[in-house]
């Protein structure tokens, strides 16, 4: 009982000696008494207008800097806070009246919105969606995490009952590699845009129609441009709908159109598992820089067609996926500011994205058509404009021009072929310009 009390009034005495040695050597800091002058009336309510949004917009201060310390021009200021508002609600219009893309572009053009509110700081290092976009967008965390839904999302059985599909996916990045080329040649032989290498290579990605690896190789390559990336990116995405067909009628006969593929034969569960592996290994040995991306998309489909974790996989392709889309919008949202926005380089983006795009089409749907010159068992050259990512749009894209000439004609299976290669083909063309400025 002794030995008890003994050590309890040591516990005690412990205790209390650093309690009264921190009284004694640190004595309380002396707040600090804000003196306040009394105000009639007509003041407060001037204060009240100087800290208004509205005092902001018509009074810019030429010199103001933002909480970067970067300095914001008047033009910034005022009506480019306007434009690029106004833009905001086209990103509304078109994901909420128009449903394209809603799930990326209200997101988007809300992150957008509040980029452009003034005095709050939202977007800076200090708002909440500048620390968003520090969680998960500058270190390249969120495009992977979409990767892993995606894979857990996507079938490649039909890639793998009909192989050659690959090829269809790899002709579509050729956009990718065109655009950069064309970023470089507008660069050296105008006066207008001025991009460096890996500018250049951060625009071309646009023509892979992949949002996440767009995002992951801009946020590495050039933060800078990451707004109009994205923003071009995920538009053209949404725009699948309205840009491809033109560009797949246009190369092809409507014998063509007409061709129907033989069925798809049945893919084992063994095939499934061993192919998310067997990707990661060749990714592994010969192209290491997309692994992040290649790993992420694997992981994702392992979890699904191992079926023995379905609560992962039902996290995966639901909640996770989820919550990060909502994050990622927001974050890329907070770049939309009318500093780095507005700018003549944005419209080069633009333009060079729709090319990319546009090239990477084309370049699936002549694919198909010269491999018809070889093979016996035709392939419809429609499929070939699937090799562009955009799962699962573009197959349906595909599959819906191909009934329009003949609606018995199902090819939307067939499309998934080139169309989940193309998700791997632009994780490849990314890991190879990550590579190539190391």
């Amino acid at each position: 009982m002794k030995l008890i009390l003994k050590t309890l009034v040591l516990f005690v005495a412990l205790a209390l000696v650093p309690l009264s040695a921190s009284a004694v050597q640190a004595p309380a800091a002396p707040q600090e008494v804000k003196e306040y002058h009394s105000k009639d009336i007509g003041a407060l309510f001037k204060s009240f207008y100087e800290s208004t949004g509205i005092y902001a917009f018509l009074n810019p201060q030429e010199g103001l800097t933002d909480s970067t310390g970067h300095e914001l021009s008047v033009f910034t200021q005022t009506w480019g806070r306007v434009i690029m508002i106004v833009i905001s609600f086209i990103l509304f219009y078109l994901a909420i009246a128009k449903k394209f893309e809603p799930l990326l572009l209200l997101p988007i053009g809300f992150g957008g919105f509040l980029a452009n509110v003034p005095i709050a700081e939202i977007a800076g290092p200090n708002g909440f969606l500048g620390i968003i976009y520090d969680a998960g967008i500058a270190n390249g965390l969120f495009p992977l995490l979409i990767f892993m839904g995606v894979g857990a999302m996507t079938d490649f059985g039909p890639l793998l009952s009909n192989p050659k599909t690959a090829l269809l996916g790899a002709a579509a990045q050729i956009g990718i590699f065109g655009a950069l080329v064309g970023a470089v040649a507008l660069s050296q032989y105008t006066s207008v845009v001025n991009f460096s290498l890996q500018d250049a290579a951060a625009i071309g990605i646009i023509g892979g129609a992949d949002g996440p690896t767009a995002i992951f190789i801009t946020s590495r390559l050039a933060p800078d441009l990451l707004g109009a990336v994205a923003v071009a990116a995920y538009s053209y995405m949404a725009l699948v709908p309205v840009i491809q067909p033109p560009i797949m009628r246009a190369l092809t006969t409507k014998a063509e159109r007409k061709i129907k593929m033989v069925q798809l034969r049945q893919v084992s569960r063994l095939e499934k598992i061993i192919f998310p592996i067997s990707i990661v290994l060749l990714s592994l040995l010969i192209l290491p820089d997309a692994t992040p991306l290649i790993g992420a998309l694997a992981f994702g489909n392992l979890v699904k067609e191992s079926g023995v974790v379905q609560r992962l996989s039902d996290t995966l392709q639901n909640a996770l996926i989820n919550i990060v889309t909502i994050f990622i919008g927001l974050a890329v949202g907070s770049k939309l500011d009318a500093d780095k926005f507005l700018a003549p380089e944005t419209l080069g983006i633009l333009i060079l994205g729709l090319i990319a795009f546009a090239i990477g089409t084309a370049s699936g749907v002549l694919m198909a058509k010269a491999m018809n010159l070889f093979t016996k068992e035709k392939i419809n050259p429609l499929i070939g404009a699937a090799g562009v990512s955009a799962v699962p749009m573009a197959a349906r894209v595909a599959n819906k021009e191909g009934m329009k000439e003949d609606p018995s004609n199902i090819l939307l299976m067939h499309a998934m072929g080139p169309n989940v290669s193309g998700v791997i083909g632009s994780a490849v063309a990314a890991g190879v310009l990550l590579s190539i400025f190391k």
